[in-house]
């Protein structure tokens, strides 16, 4: 073939492009069609409906829920927003504008959703209508061979063939879980008109699966609907007052895109007490034993009820959960200014931080007399308190025994004019100035319950009630969809265990009469896995077809023995390895291990030949191979027969170690006489000692052997 030279349209002789060319009878060149608008349609609802591309977009969406649970979202903390976005202002202002702060209502999210519920529907459409078409049709026909099926049986009977198959499809109905088809065959080849008998059960199956995938579209519009229309707040209510169910009231109200206003129920709730119990025993010393929460709720047309709020126990009001969120301390503080003016009155929560209720709180105090600066107040409330030697106040447990107020007092701008909204139970004391006493040192307030202190520099003055009132907060939710999640989750548990645990069986049967008489009945049974029988493979592999079980089951192979192994010839000398009679490597050289370590002299192999142990010496020496006898020492400070390297025997005798032999599968005939001769040389370092041989053993421990020589028998 010859060559052309490579350019613009190179092309090797003998290959010719059919759909660029035009053909050398003058037909025009082949275009290939182009997919067009509706087939690049079709293909994408393909790809989206698949799969895969469904797995992808679960894992999309557990991706892009990651910064959801990471960053501070604007709708439940917009406080930790602002922070965030003031500590990380340069990455802060990117991760907002991308919506990371509102990760669930962001439009990614919201597509990444949609599709994957695009992609259940279209899956679930067609193969819901298949199945129902399925459903009602007539199981598979019978087969015309039974013998690619793993499961099979033939028998003879004296019935009919009308009666064993009317016998057969009535023991299969009873089970009341197959779909029974009794049909006719006309003859076929030497085989006469038959009756057949076909039956399938397992579909429900398919419909565990298409309830499964059904319950989880239910999931994904339940979650969705929930997130539209759902509705929380938060409110901190004190012991004696209490809030109505609208949006103002609530110190945070956070709400779906669908909600409005006029949803909310009309009622109201007082809390009328607040009982707390704490383990007072060594062993759970402070530790929380029970809360309770006594309200009174009203109605819309004025009626009221008594009802409890308890931890894990909400109150449900017209279709809203309430639940005990928290409780604390709230006391009555009262400041006045320099001028004797009431600036500040009210009850001030204070936020446990440790098991013993120690109190964090602020009190800000805004609205003092012309010209006067403004004041802020931070610390703690310890109910019961306990004053160590060095001044330092501490409580020691959580109920109220001995109230204690300690502050700290500042002064200045507090910035609530700015407009920028802040943390009640935070003060910022970047632009304020502390107060000191007469000693230069940081001020601070102690106040008991029913006094009034004066605050340092003239400040003014500060008071604490009598009574120390409780407060709880109220965690109130809204979500009509809870119960919906949870029947769907439940149902998609149930379709998922029927999918993976029902089985799947097509049986069929086929009788026929003989013309010599007799009823001949063949029989099969196969268990399908998405696949109709006859496109279902057969295995080629002999033992991974196992009759009489309609699953297969691998069955390792008889080990054979390699042609090299096999023995070809009779042994006749009695110091020949163990025979090869068609055994497998591992029992050949089992059998040389037991040769190698007889336990006796005269032990018999398996194969029952005797082999007797050479004679040996015991000297304490060293031997010319360098083993160490029993009287020396080995190299790890052992007796040497008790290290299993260069000698094996008891501790009595010491006998060299057999080489060991090494089988060489050769075929050719110079191997074959190389591996004889080296049998001839490890027999007779094996072969014991003749008649009339002598060992020398000289001074060093070296053992020589002379050459052997034979006594003569019919010497004197």
């Amino acid at each position: 073939m010859s060559r052309t030279q490579a350019g613009p349209g190179y092309r090797p002789e003998g290959i010719a492009d059919e759909f660029v060319e035009p053909q050398p009878d003058g037909r025009p060149a082949v275009t290939p069609p182009s997919i067009g608008v509706v087939g690049m349609l079709r293909w994408t609802w393909r790809q989206l409906t698949s799969m895969r591309v469904a797995l992808l977009l679960l894992m999309l969406l557990a991706v892009a829920a990651v910064p959801g649970s990471i960053l501070p979202q604007r709708g439940p903390s917009p406080d930790k927003v602002l922070q965030y976005l003031g500590d990380h202002p340069a990455s802060g202002r990117w991760l907002d504008r991308l919506g990371f702060f509102d990760v669930y209502t962001s439009p990614w999210f919201s597509a990444i959703y949609l599709l994957l519920f695009v992609s259940l529907v279209g899956c679930i459409l067609p193969r819901a209508f298949q199945h129902a078409r399925n459903l009602r049709g007539r199981p598979p026909r019978t087969p015309a061979r039974f013998a690619r099926f793993p499961a099979q049986g033939a028998g003879v009977s004296t019935a009919s063939p009308d009666d064993v198959v009317a016998a057969v499809g009535a023991r299969l109905r009873h089970a009341r879980t197959f779909r029974v088809d009794v049909g006719a065959e006309d003859p076929r080849g030497e085989r006469p008109a038959t009756r057949t008998v076909a039956a399938e059960r397992g579909y429900l199956r398919e419909t565990g699966n298409l309830v499964f995938h059904v319950a989880l579209l239910g999931l994904l519009v339940s979650v969705a609907t929930g997130q539209l229309l759902h509705y929380r707040g938060q409110a901190i209510v004190t012991e004696g007052r209490g809030f109505a169910n609208a949006v103002v009231d609530y110190d945070t109200f956070d709400r779906g895109a669908w909600f409005r206003p006029s949803e909310l129920s009309p009622f109201s709730m007082t809390l009328d007490s607040f009982d707390s119990q704490f383990a007072s025993d060594t062993v759970a010393f402070a530790q929380a034993r029970d809360f309770t929460a006594h309200v009174t709720v009203t109605g819309a047309g004025g009626a009221q009820e008594r009802r409890t709020i308890k931890v894990n126990h909400p109150l449900t009001v017209d279709g809203a959960k309430i639940y005990l969120q928290g409780n604390g301390f709230a006391p009555e503080i009262t400041v006045r200014d320099a001028n004797g003016e009431v600036a500040y009155a009210g009850r001030v929560p204070f936020i446990p931080q440790d098991t013993f209720y120690t109190s964090r709180g602020v009190v800000k105090v805004p609205d003092v007399g012309k010209g006067l600066d403004q004041i802020g107040l931070a610390g703690y409330f310890l109910p019961t308190a306990v004053i160590d030697d060095d001044g330092r106040a501490r409580s020691v447990f959580p109920q109220p025994n001995a109230p204690l107020l300690v502050l700290d007092v500042f002064t200045g701008d507090l910035g609530l004019d700015g407009g920028v909204p802040q943390n009640v139970y935070r003060l910022d004391t970047a632009n304020l100035t502390a107060a000191t006493g007469e000693d230069g040192n940081r001020a601070q307030v102690l106040v008991r319950p029913g006094e009034t202190v004066d605050l340092p520099n003239g400040l003014g003055t500060i008071s604490l009630g009598a009574e120390i009132p409780r407060y709880v907060a109220l965690d109130l939710r809204y979500d009509p969809s809870l119960g919906w999640v949870l029947a769907f989750a439940l149902l998609a548990l149930a379709g998922l265990a029927v999918s993976l645990f029902t089985p799947r069986r097509r049986v069929w049967v086929r009788a026929w009469a003989e013309p010599g008489g007799g009823i001949l009945v063949s029989s099969s049974r196969a268990s399908p896995a998405g696949t109709t029988p006859a496109s279902r493979p057969r295995s080629t592999v002999p033992w991974q077809r196992c009759r009489g079980s309609s699953r297969s089951r691998r069955r390792t192979p008889r080990r054979r023995t390699p042609r090299t192994m096999r023995r070809t010839t009779p042994s006749t000398t009695p110091w020949r390895t163990p025979r090869r009679t068609g055994r497998t490597p591992d029992d050949h050289r089992r059998a040389q291990h037991t040769a190698r370590l007889g336990r006796r002299d005269g032990a018999r192999h398996r194969d029952g030949r005797v082999r007797r142990r050479p004679r040996t010496t015991h000297r304490g020496a060293r031997g010319r191979t360098g083993d160490r006898t029993r009287a020396g020492r080995g190299r790890r400070g052992r007796p040497a027969w008790r290290r299993r390297s260069g000698h094996r025997g008891s501790r009595r005798g010491r006998r060299r170690r057999a080489p060991r032999r090494r089988h060489r599968h050769v075929d050719d005939v110079a191997g074959r006489r190389a591996a004889a001769g080296r049998d001839r040389a490890a027999r007779r370092r094996r072969r014991p000692h003749a008649v009339g041989q002598h060992v020398r053993v000289h001074a060093h421990g070296v053992v020589r052997r002379p050459r052997r020589v034979p006594r003569r028998l019919d010497a004197p």
